[in-house]
């Protein structure tokens, strides 16, 4: 991932690129015994073929790797469960290599030449195909990388950007006054992303004091160190990837520099933790759906899942297979109000009427009337341990309003 993914899905950043409910992800209703006949695209008297589109090779493959585990544990949940109104779910899937020219070619594929009913991505090189999918009335969910999905009906995701408000918050409750800003060199998209969050900081009575570009590959760790102590920040935002926070952050504490907080916009991600965890120890990062660490019905649903239909995701706590997770569960759930005879624009005007979808309990509940290029009302927050070997919770749900719901 690079930058462009790093300022509008900061989980994303480190290759660039939130509950309870006792029944776990919602579940297709599959009370018809015998489906209705029914000639949509994709769509037979026992089955639907949906489309998967997903970076499984090429620059954002590592970001991405797990996504399709995460997409086949939902889909294999639903079948097992009876499918929807009688039918299977079936899928074709293909990988787009992370570029934009192959996502645009294997999506016209799927549309016209293998007539699936809709799209479920797992990309952040989706927008040389959002106006073809909106002119073709496909029904698409997945995760919203690119600014450009709000724009387009037919195109689905429960989360947009981070919320620059209840990331403030965050770093005010926990006593940060003067924020330090390091980024990802000195792009446009970065300039606009220190913009935002400087603004949101100074609404919330903080003072940005002082904005470090670093590049790995060109400056010194130590002398980004100097920066913030000469600065005389007590708080630390790192819009960057979480490696290269890391060693700021180890520079920082080389320098016997005391921050009272230091917030990483992505990295929550175990395998980080046996590369970077030491250096990371104490480092915040904000969370996009319940934290794995916080368990409950819907973890545990979700691990169950991973375990019987992705058993070759040795570790199923991962954010991408989530992601997935969820933006499958988000297609069952248009396919179950589309009624037993699906069509495309039915399928597209049921689910953007629902006004709490909430993935069984995954994530805070998300209004898809109106959240169209709107960040999430709520966050959560996991924080490195001491010993930098796992993520503690302490903050499951921190909202824009300032309330903990």
């Amino acid at each position: 991932m690079h930058l462009r993914t790093l300022a509008r899905w900061p989980a994303a950043v480190a290759a660039a690129a939130i509950l309870l409910a006792a029944t776990g992800c919602s579940s297709p209703g599959n009370s018809a015994k015998t489906a209705a006949p029914c000639d949509s695209p994709g769509v037979t008297p026992d089955r639907i073929t949906l489309g998967f589109v997903y970076s499984d090779s090429g620059g954002a493959s590592g970001a991405f790797s797990s996504a399709r585990s995460g997409f086949e544990a939902r889909i294999g949940l639903a079948n097992a469960e009876g499918g929807v109104h009688g039918r299977r779910i079936a899928f074709q899937q293909r990988d787009d290599e992370s570029t934009t020219t192959v996502n645009t070619k294997v999506i016209r594929s799927l549309i016209r030449d293998s007539s699936v009913f809709g799209l479920v991505m797992s990309s952040a090189v989706t927008g040389g195909s959002l106006d073809y999918l909106t002119d073709a009335g496909v029904p698409v969910t997945g995760l919203a990388a690119e600014t450009a999905w709000a724009a387009h009906p037919n195109m689905f995701s429960y989360m947009y950007s981070s919320s620059p408000e209840i990331i403030s918050r965050y770093i005010r409750d926990s006593r940060g006054r003067k924020v330090a800003l390091v980024t990802s060199g000195q792009s446009t998209l970065s300039s606009d992303a220190v913009a935002t969050y400087s603004q949101s900081l100074q609404a919330l009575g903080l003072a940005t004091v002082a904005v470090i570009p670093y590049s790995a590959s060109a400056d010194s760790p130590d002398r980004v160190a100097r920066e913030i102590a000469a600065s005389g920040a007590d708080a630390l935002l790192g819009v960057t990837a979480p490696s290269d926070f890391a060693t700021i952050v180890e520079a920082a504490r080389r320098t016997g520099l005391h921050l009272n907080v230091s917030v990483a916009l992505s990295g929550y991600d175990r395998g980080l933790l046996a590369t970077s965890g030491p250096a990371l120890a104490g480092v915040s990062i904000p969370v996009f759906f319940r934290p794995f660490e916080s368990g409950g019905p819907a973890i545990e649903r979700y691990r169950g899942a991973m375990a019987r239909y992705a058993p070759e995701a040795l570790n199923p706590d991962q954010q991408f297979a989530m992601f997935t997770y969820i933006s499958a569960d988000m297609f069952l759930r248009g396919l179950e109000l589309a009624g037993p005879c699906p069509t495309r624009a039915g399928f597209i005007k049921a689910l953007r009427a629902v006004p709490d979808y909430d993935a069984g309990g995954l994530i805070a509940p998300v209004d898809l009337r109106d959240n169209a290029g709107r960040p999430p009302e709520c966050h959560a927050f996991v924080q490195v341990n001491p010993a930098g070997s796992a993520f503690d919770v302490p903050q499951e749900r921190l909202c824009a309003d300032g309330v903990v719901r």
